[in-house]
């Protein structure tokens, strides 16, 4: 499934391109890798119903010492760690190398469920029993719960 279009704001800045980021509320480059961020961030605001004031971009942790970056993450209403998103470019395949990356983000970020997307194709999963990977039909909906 193709990520849906949507009307975002674009400029051109020094012959760059940029697009407008409605959470960091800003203008960004815009690359491969962040218009797949943007349009998956359009996804789950408008058609999931996620709260802006919910997500995070490019947050940083720590993983053994190395800093490293998340995509997207979305709190849930109690302010813990819900949705864990890895964003490729569209010429970036999902192999098992993006999944040992977001999982290596799961050590420290402990979300209750995991996306990797590259705009063209999406996976959603959750951590099990004995760490092995539970695969979703599709993206988990907002609730107001606890915890949602």
């Amino acid at each position: 499934m193709k990520l849906p279009s949507f009307a975002c704001k674009v400029k051109e800045v020094d012959g760059k391109p940029y697009i407008f980021d409605v959470v960091r509320k800003k203008f960004v480059i815009l690359s491969p890798e962040e218009w797949v961020r943007q349009h998956f961030v359009n996804l789950l605001i408008e058609h999931y119903r996620y709260p802006r004031a919910l997500f995070a971009i490019e947050t940083g942790l720590f993983y053994h010492s190395l800093r490293k970056r998340s995509d997207i993450m979305v709190l849930g209403s109690d302010a813990a760690p819900f949705l864990l998103v890895e964003c490729k470019a569209p010429a970036v395949k999902l192999q098992p190398v993006v999944f040992e990356q977001i999982a290596r983000y799961n050590y420290t970020l402990r979300p209750k469920f995991m996306a990797v997307t590259n705009g063209m194709e999406h996976f959603c999963f959750r951590v099990g029993a004995g760490g092995n990977l539970v695969f979703l039909d599709g993206l988990p909906l907002y609730s107001e719960e606890p915890g949602f």
